[in-house]
């Protein structure tokens, strides 16, 4: 669980002790309270979800950046791959015609 996941839960947590205890002590008549209850909740519910919203974005974000840099080192160790194995065939090329050379001598 990461800090704003941890945020995001006092925060409800909190929120929810606030509406019982407001709840249990509120002088307003029965529907009065589910009112109240009622738009805090929604309240609540927005909230969620612009906060999911949000969390959702920055892991897209991240996980566009991810997808960078694999392509990124992909593309380095094709590179160096290529390079690698141009030198190892030179070089065996170089090697055959030495041999071929020593022989003939």
């Amino acid at each position: 669980m990461n800090d704003s996941t941890k945020v995001l839960a006092a925060m409800l947590a909190g929120l929810a002790a606030g509406v019982a205890i407001g709840i249990l002590f509120a002088p307003d008549k029965g529907s009065e309270t589910r009112d109240k209850l009622t738009d805090a909740l929604k309240n609540l519910a927005d909230s969620i979800k612009d906060r999911v919203a949000d969390e959702i974005d920055n892991l897209s974000e991240v996980k566009d950046t991810v997808v960078e840099e694999i392509k990124s080192k992909m593309k380095s160790a094709e590179v160096e791959f290529t390079e690698t194995r141009g030198a190892s065939s030179s070089a065996a090329v170089h090697t055959e015609e030495t041999i071929k050379d020593s022989i003939k001598t």
